[in-house]
C-alpha cells in the first residue's frame, strides 16, 4: 500500500516534479503539490494494467484501512491508494480537483460539503461506523484512568490534570474531532474556563502525538485513536448527548464509478471490512447512543 502525503512532493525513480508557482493561488499550489504525489511516468508504464483506485480518509482511519487494504490485495489485482489527513484538507482538496475515487469522513459535515459541491454522488453516501470521544493523558500523568467505559461530567477535575500544561485537540474552525470537542466541553460547562489552555491541531493523530510527546498534559481524542497508545491514560468518554453523533459516511466521488471503485466500495461496506473496523474500536454507526 502506498500512502500517499496530501501536502509534499513525493520522489519515485528518481523523478523531481518541480512546478513554477508564480501567479498561482494557494489552493491551487496545495492542489499542484499533491498531483506530483501521484506523478510517475515510469510506474505508469510498467503497470498501465493494473487498476488503481484512490481512498481519501479521514486521518482516525489509518490503522483500520491499513489491515483492510492489505486483506484487499489477497482478493483483488486493483491497487489501492490511501491519503490520509483531517477530512476538511481532504474535503476541500476534492472540490478542488484532486484525484480521488473514494471520500470517508470523519463527520457527517465535510460529506455534505462535498454534496452541496457535486462533488461526490449522494447516492453513494452511506454511513460505515461511529465512534466515541475519550480525554487522554500522558503516562506521566497522575490523574485517575477510569478507561472508556467511564462517563465524564461537569465535575471533571480539568484543571488539576492539566496543571500548567495544554488540553491538546483538533482545530475546532474545521477538524472534525475537534468540533466534537468543543461542543462536548461546552456541553459539560469547561469551554469558557479552559479555551485559553487549548492547543489545536491540523488532525487527531497530531492532537494525540502532542499528548505522547508530553507537549500536552491530556487530549480529546476519538476512542480509537486512543486505544492504539496503550501507555495513555483514558481518564474517561464524553457521554454521547454531549456531541453530535460521530459518524463516518463513505460516498464514491462524482464521474469516478468504475468497476475497481465500485468494488472496492462494496468491500469497505462489507462484513470483512466490518470486522476489522469493530477489532480498531469503532462502533456500528447506530449504536453510539
Amino acid at each position: 500500500m502506498m500512502q500517499a502525503p496530501v501536502f509534499g512532493i513525493y520522489h519515485r525513480h528518481r523523478l523531481c516534479v518541480r512546478f513554477s508557482f508564480r501567479g498561482l493561488s494557494l489552493p491551487r499550489i496545495a492542489l499542484a503539490i499533491f498531483l506530483a504525489a501521484f506523478a510517475s511516468p515510469n510506474e505508469g508504464r510498467a503497470d498501465s494494467s493494473v487498476e488503481s483506485v484512490t481512498l481519501f480518509a479521514a486521518a482516525s482511519t489509518t490503522n483500520a484501512l491499513a489491515e483492510i487494504v492489505e486483506l484487499y490485495k489477497d482478493q483483488s489485482d486493483t491497487r489501492v491508494r490511501t491519503v490520509f489527513a483531517a477530512s476538511s484538507t481532504l474535503s476541500k482538496q476534492i472540490v478542488n480537483g484532486a484525484p480521488a475515487d473514494l471520500f470517508l469522513s470523519a463527520n457527517e459535515r465535510w460529506m455534505e460539503h462535498l454534496i452541496d459541491k457535486a462533488a461526490v454522488d449522494p447516492k453513494s453516501k452511506r454511513a460505515l461506523f461511529g465512534n466515541r470521544l475519550v480525554l487522554v493523558v500522558g503516562p506521566n500523568n497522575e490523574a485517575e484512568s477510569g478507561g472508556q467505559h467511564q462517563k465524564l461530567s461537569p465535575s471533571l477535575p480539568l484543571g488539576e490534570i492539566l496543571g500548567t500544561s495544554r488540553l491538546a485537540i483538533g482545530d475546532p474552525a474545521h477538524v472534525p474531532a475537534g468540533i466534537y470537542a468543543k461542543a462536548a466541553m461546552q456541553s459539560l460547562d469547561l469551554w469558557d474556563d479552559y479555551s485559553d489552555k487549548l492547543a489545536f491541531s491540523g488532525n487527531v493523530r497530531t492532537a494525540l502525538a502532542l499528548v505522547e510527546r508530553g507537549e500536552a498534559a491530556a487530549g480529546i481524542v476519538y476512542e480509537t485513536d486512543a486505544l492504539i497508545l496503550p501507555k495513555l491514560g483514558i481518564v474517561g468518554t464524553f457521554p454521547p448527548g454531549s456531541h453530535p453523533p460521530i459518524i463516518y459516511p463513505l460516498a464514491i466521488v462524482t464521474d469516478r464509478h468504475s468497476k475497481a471503485v465500485e468494488d472496492f466500495y462494496g468491500f469497505l461496506a462489507g462484513p470483512e471490512a466490518a470486522k476489522i473496523f469493530a477489532r480498531h474500536g469503532f462502533s456500528p454507526s447506530g449504536a453510539l447512543q
